[in-house]
């Protein structure tokens, strides 16, 4: 027998074959090989979606313990709501907000590694997306006062929170050619 298939046998062995049952064959994929970023779609981010329970276990289980999770509380519409950040060290790279029902209805997206399957990403330009902002695009209010926000051309349930420099009102819509050099501050992902 080969040296080297018994030493690969060998752990098996010994532990019982116990760490087979949190094995996951998708892990074997080059893809998965250098533990990359799940992707915003139109179903979500990775396998998060408007199905996942919003709790620590459901939400660390399915990012695979790449964050630490902190839960918080906040207002809306009158209503306290529970929400999850999901932190790499000091630094917010997630938030996610549930439903009435205890499911994810929004995820904001504030890590750079994230990407579309277009592969739109934090840092990416306005011109990269549009050309105009008409029919796409409308200012930011509330928390996005001074943004401006537009609908993916990917994805209904994809937004981008696009902020850059313009000496005018947070009110006022920038004009195009001020536009073309704003880039995606956040990304955010809602069921509805």
């Amino acid at each position: 027998m080969n040296i080297r298939v018994v030493l690969l046998l060998v752990p098996f062995l010994i532990t019982g074959c116990s760490t087979v049952s949190n094995f996951s064959f998708s892990s074997l994929s080059p893809f998965n090989w250098f533990g990359g970023s799940p992707m915003l779609s139109d179903s979500g981010l990775g396998d998060i979606s408007s199905a996942t329970p919003l709790d620590e276990d459901s939400l660390n289980k399915t990012l695979d313990d790449d964050y630490r999770l902190r839960k918080g509380m906040g207002m809306s519409a009158g209503q306290t709501t529970t929400f999850f950040e999901a932190m790499d060290g000091t630094k917010l790279q997630l938030a996610f907000y549930g439903n009435e029902q205890g499911k994810v209805e929004r995820i904001e997206v504030m890590d750079k590694g994230i990407k579309t399957p277009a592969g739109t990403k934090l840092g990416t330009e306005f011109s990269e997306l549009f050309e105009k902002a008409y029919n796409h695009c409308e200012v930011g209010t509330g928390d996005y006062t001074g943004s401006v926000i537009c609908q993916s051309p990917e994805s209904k349930h994809i937004s981008y929170i696009f902020s850059g420099e313009w000496m005018g009102s947070s009110s006022i819509m920038p004009p195009d050619d001020k536009l073309k050099t704003w880039t995606i501050s956040k990304m955010v992902w809602s069921a509805k």
